[in-house]
């Protein structure tokens, strides 16, 4: 089973532990459009890895060969995100089962559920919570 962590939660894993590293596996639109977590404050960055490939949203068939690529071991502790958390969570239990024992699911994703304006990234996730973001 895959641990759902709070973004503060992941946010203070990254910044204490060398070992943390953030995979966000949302599509390159969304990363263009949306924006990223900005991790410098931490001296690392977020690792853009899709878990499904834009516009047919496909699985990524080479996404546990994109983790070992980006440099990720069974030593690192990996914190997966997306938009709202459910993306993210197979794409943590994907790596499990792939042999990367310490993975974890970003709770609420990057943008959150929709608030009730209808918008995301107001009610829950890493922008509700105040966590650096940027624009690509």
């Amino acid at each position: 089973m895959v641990e759902n962590v709070p973004p503060k939660k992941t946010w203070e894993a990254l910044e204490s532990n060398p070992e943390a590293h953030l995979v966000d596996v949302r599509t390159d639109v969304e990363w263009n459009f949306v924006g990223v977590p900005d991790l410098n404050e931490t001296g690392k960055q977020a690792l853009l890895i899709p878990w499904q490939v834009y516009p047919t949203m496909q699985r990524n068939g080479s996404f546990e060969d994109n983790l070992k690529q980006a440099g990720l071991t069974v030593d690192h502790h990996v914190y997966f995100i997306c938009r709202s958390g459910a993306r993210s969570m197979a794409a943590a239990e994907a790596a499990k089962a792939a042999g990367f024992p310490h993975v974890y699911n970003v709770a609420d994703g990057f943008e959150g559920p929709i608030d009730a304006e209808g918008h995301r990234g107001n009610a829950a996730g890493w922008k509700a919570d105040g966590l650096p973001w940027r624009q690509r």
